[in-house]
């Protein structure tokens, strides 16, 4: 199987991609789009990058340089990108809290309502993890709810109660030791804004400090719990082999594109979309049926869930920056958005293609869209106007004979789907010592993590998350994504048992005999809280902390303020942090002093910014083999 990136034929006024077949039918289609408009943009302001721009007052913008090291106020460089960069983690954060808030306030109304949970398993283990005990399930799932929007509602300086029952036991001493662990998540992104703001704090170690502190509160609640309520309410993911790409998209079907984080908004709408009535309102129209599609993150979590939505769910089509490409297939029917990646630029192609827009949450309302709030008393008045919009949508695109799909040969025909903390535990029977057998013998030398999102810039539509895991896997390194990385990596065919012919002789050795593929799919960025479960259990079997074990995290194309509060959670849990793209403050030596070298004494974590493909999977592998010396592996 030839993965490899061929530039050869490349239309010199879009970038490069890793999925071969995307960047023909993009080349192909007269429509603007973000793929063109990279090339475009790529001249970047260098103040901006080096973060060494403030325009926080009418005084500014002011620009650091050599020549002039102070803005009018007197700060540096070091406070403007300390500033710049907390500003960036905490509205990260914020998006990450307004998820797990909402999922929250959907738990608690099922059970104020007495409503069907999917996931009632899953409810009682985190209840008795927490310590909730309540012999309705009802209540039980009132009482988790309210816990969890309490925790997130706290005074700053009163420490949330979950984050210590929740955490690695081993990590949650070193946050209390180095003055880490987080008040209420809500008011730490509160006094992150204040904070930064005009002549107020100027102390990068302070403002550093507390880029750590929101990621905590992001990763153990924004990352780790929500998918536990997700797991709850919308039913736990099964491992399986699914169909990935747009050629899971049937044309004669009426398709609704969902972009987004917030699953559990789709709860009524699913359930609604499998009942007769609408089923015969579909066949009236002259469809095979009503389908979601999936895209973004929203679609990764339908798609890790997939044996539970079987009848409506028709797959996941792609990332962030294939969504472009979805709707240009002339074969969707609404787009309905309710969080982040629902990117800009689907907004002109819906108007010329008359596609309508949804938007469930006012925090994603798109221009020409219309605002459907959802509220989760008012869910089935929403899943009837989603449906019928979809329906009227579809009827109006046959008459126009737009009912061929010109990707049918996109994507590929399995990809791994449904690994989480638990499933991947069952298929290794119950125990990760298996996983622990193969590192030790040096079958697979250790794990990474490549996770977050795809961007354009480096190197092209996701060649840098693609040429990486193809050279990490090469080396016997087992590697496990989460997040719109997934996207590419299963559509360029990395997480198909095929895959297991890239692999180094002893991880390809392990997938052929377990019929696992060398890449792990564990689904939407919010699963990188299961990844890190994962590794609470390694280290836990182990009997050491985090920093010991042979894992790096990977964020090769991350793109947005989301993956910096990601960022910030993977160095507080003491992970040797790869970037692929540099982070706005190389401008501030301070910073990267803090970052790449203070960091290791703090919490066991490092940042390694690495823009080079190859030398950063020597880097991987070389932290990697330092690792297994540190607990007595050979290399």
């Amino acid at each position: 199987m030839d993965t490899s990136i061929k530039e050869g034929h490349m239309d010199k006024t879009m970038c490069i991609s890793a999925d071969k077949r995307l960047q023909e039918f993009l080349e192909s289609v007269p429509e603007d789009h973000s793929h063109r408009r990279m090339v475009q943009q790529e001249v970047k302001c260098g103040f901006g990058l080096d973060g060494v721009c403030c325009r926080l007052c009418s005084n500014g913008p002011c620009r650091i340089s050599k020549a002039r090291p102070k803005g009018v106020c007197g700060a540096d460089r070091d406070t403007i990108a300390a500033r710049n960069f907390l500003r960036s983690v905490a509205a990260g954060s914020g998006c990450y809290i307004h998820v797990m808030e909402q999922a929250a306030k959907e738990l608690k109304s099922a059970a104020l309502a007495g409503r069907k949970l999917k996931g009632v398993d899953a409810l009682h283990r985190l209840c008795d993890e927490l310590g909730i005990g309540e012999a309705d399930d009802s209540q039980m799932a009132l009482r988790l709810s309210e816990a969890v929007l309490e925790d997130l509602r706290r005074p700053y300086e009163e420490p949330m109660h979950l984050t210590e029952k929740l955490a690695y036991a081993k990590r949650t001493g070193v946050w209390k030791n180095a003055g880490l662990l987080p008040g209420g998540a809500k008011d730490e992104i509160f006094n992150a804004i204040v904070k930064t703001s005009t002549n107020l704090n100027s102390d990068p170690m302070d403002m550093l400090t507390q880029c750590l502190r929101l990621g905590i509160s992001t990763g153990i609640y924004g990352l780790v719990l929500v998918n536990r309520l997700n797991d709850i309410l919308m039913g736990e993911p099964e491992l399986g082999f699914d169909p990935v790409g747009m050629r899971v998209i049937d044309p004669e079907c009426i398709n609704i594109m969902v972009t987004g984080h917030q699953h559990s908004m789709f709860g009524s709408l699913t359930g609604m979309m499998e009942h007769p009535e609408i089923k015969e309102m579909a066949d009236r129209a002259g469809a095979r049926g009503i389908r979601i599609v999936g895209c973004t993150c929203v679609g990764q979590d339908f798609q890790a869930r997939s044996r539970c939505y079987e009848k409506v769910f028709c797959g996941h089509a792609g990332n962030n920056y294939s969504s472009e490409a979805v709707l240009l297939t002339g074969c969707i029917d609404l787009v309905v958005s309710e969080f982040n990646c629902s990117l800009p630029g689907i907004e002109p192609i819906c108007e010329e293609l008359s596609i309508p827009m949804l938007c469930l949450d006012d925090v994603a309302k798109k221009k020409g869209a219309r605002h459907l709030p959802y509220h989760p008393e008012d869910r089935e008045d929403v899943s009837v106007n989603v449906i019928a919009a979809a329906i009227a949508s579809y009827v109006r695109r046959s008459r126009a004979g737009k009912r061929q799909n010109p990707m049918q040969d996109h994507g590929c025909n399995e990809a791994v789907t449904g690994v989480t903390e638990r499933t991947l535990k069952g298929a290794l029977g119950g125990s990760f010592a298996p996983l622990i057998d193969l590192i030790a013998a040096g079958s697979i030398k250790g794990v990474a993590a490549v996770v977050g999102c795809s961007n354009l810039r480096a190197k092209g539509h996701d060649v840098f998350t693609v040429e990486l895991v193809k050279k990490l896997i090469a080396r016997d390194i087992l590697v496990v994504s989460a997040g719109c990385t997934c996207g590419g990596l299963e559509n360029c065919g990395l997480m198909s048992r095929d895959a297991a012919g890239l692999a180094g002789p002893g991880l390809s050795q392990v997938c052929r005999s377990l019929g696992i593929p060398p890449v792990l799919n564990f689904g939407p960025c919010l699963a990188i809280g299961r990844i890190e479960a994962v590794a609470g259990e390694l280290a836990g079997a182990l009997g050491v902390d985090l920093p010991k074990l042979p894992v790096v995290v990977s964020a090769p194309q991350w793109l947005e303020e989301q993956a910096l509060a990601d960022g910030a959670f993977a160095l507080a849990l003491g992970f040797h942090l790869h970037l692929g793209l540099a982070p706005f403050v190389m401008g501030s030596p301070v910073i990267l002093d803090v970052l790449c070298n203070q960091m290791e004494g703090i919490t066991g974590g490092k940042l390694m910014v690495e823009t080079e493909i190859d030398a950063a999977a020597e880097k991987i592998a070389a932290v990697i083999s330092d690792k297994r010396r540190g607990l007595g592996l050979n290399e």
